[in-house]
């Protein structure tokens, strides 16, 4: 199975616009993100889909590979969608890959990429220990089978008669089939899905499923939204050199 990875980057974010562009240890974000991914072993070929010159030129000037999407996409998943058209190449699956991740263990994307041989769509988890009420860490709740039945930013489950019941957190990889991909994007918006604002549950309003596996990575994976959250990352990796 061909499989590519996308990092859809985005310049104009409400909360911390050109995070892509931003230094960490000498490089800008978006290439410690393409670094990061580029060691995964399952992807046949990394690529960022950009709504933005700045990082289009950015990432070519590093070596990287980019296409130019529209601007008023809906969200990621949008853009993984249109850049995979653009791309020229073939594929047999995409794994959307979040920009903003300058951390991320390359073996979550192995994860996520071994998962779709047998699913059309499938994501990660793992427990969290605290938290629980932050809504910006959206949670998950499973089935037997391994299918999410929800993502919320609320808590979910309510532990109301047992107390070691484990509180999953969502990770924002998403892998698809390329065919999954285009039903997507194709589909009308969904009331859930407004609501949270969690792109996810409209594939579940389909009746569709994601397949959730708990990753094995220990690794610690911090978001960059705000710049507080890019100053922690930079004493992370300043740690580890």
């Amino acid at each position: 199975m061909k499989i590519i990875g996308i990092i859809p980057a985005r310049y104009a974010s409400t909360r911390f616009p050109g995070k892509p562009l931003a230094d960490i240890l000498g490089k800008p974000m978006i290439q410690r993100v393409y670094e990061q991914v580029k060691k995964a072993e399952r992807l046949c070929d990394v690529l960022v889909a950009t709504d933005d010159a700045r990082i289009y030129d950015c990432v070519h000037g590093f070596g990287g590979q980019a296409v130019m999407t529209d601007s008023d996409l809906s969200n990621g998943t949008a853009r993984c969608e249109q850049a995979l058209r653009l791309w020229g190449g073939s594929a047999d699956a995409v794994i959307n890959i979040q920009g903003d991740e300058p951390l991320l263990d390359p073996v979550m994307i192995d994860e996520v990429a071994e998962l779709l041989h047998d699913d059309e769509c499938a994501t990660l988890c793992r427990e969290l220990s605290e938290d629980f009420w932050n809504a910006n860490i959206v949670k998950v709740v499973m089935s037997q089978s391994g299918h999410a039945l929800y993502f919320s930013r609320s808590l979910i489950p309510y532990k109301r008669n047992t107390s070691d019941l484990p509180i999953y957190q969502h990770i924002g990889i998403y892998g698809y089939t390329t065919g999954f991909l285009r039903k997507y994007v194709s589909l009308p918006s969904t009331p859930l899905s407004d609501a949270e604002s969690l792109e996810q549950l409209k594939i579940l309003e389909h009746g569709l499923k994601i397949k959730v596996k708990v990753t094995s990575s220990r690794n610690e994976s911090v978001g960059v939204d705000t710049p507080e959250d890019l100053d922690r990352v930079r004493v992370i990796m300043n740690a580890q050199v």
